[in-house]
């Protein structure tokens, strides 16, 4: 157990604390000493016991504030991440529709490609039926 000798008011008072916690206590006696002489110039000497409630009171008062604004944004932090989760949910809902479209995009391109080789083959097939009548017209005709 650390002790941590604190200076306060013009008198001193010897404290214990946890080990490795001296450095905070010294902190915490610090500033509770900042707001107790900042009270005592504001408000004039009221007598120590009156300055020590009113400076308690105000330091709670500033606690209480913090606690009240880390709850807030506590909530603000839980609505973020519920929208965040709708708007993962979202974009994943999105992807899996474009992935979709894409692949009835590509099975209609494929069919596409396939009725252009079909109907190129039956053109060329044509073609080259007409030529070989062609042909087969001049042959009987004699006009080579």
């Amino acid at each position: 157990m650390g002790n941590v000798n604190i200076k306060f008011n013009g008198k001193d008072f010897l404290l214990s604390c946890e080990d490795g916690q001296e450095e905070h206590l010294e902190e915490l006696s610090q500033n509770l000493t900042e707001k107790f002489n900042q009270l005592k110039s504001k408000l004039g000497n009221l007598g120590e016991n009156k300055l020590l409630l009113i400076t308690s009171i105000t330091l709670m008062d500033e606690y209480y504030e913090t606690k009240k604004k880390i709850e807030e944004k506590k909530d603000e932090m839980e609505k973020l991440k519920t929208k965040f989760i709708e708007l993962k949910s979202l974009v994943y809902s999105y992807k899996s529709d474009k992935d979709n479209e894409i692949n009835l995009l590509q099975k209609e391109q494929e069919k596409f490609k396939n009725e252009l080789e079909n109907l190129n083959n039956g053109y060329e097939k044509i073609i080259e039926d007409a030529s070989n009548q062609l042909e087969e017209f001049m042959t009987k005709n004699k006009f080579s």
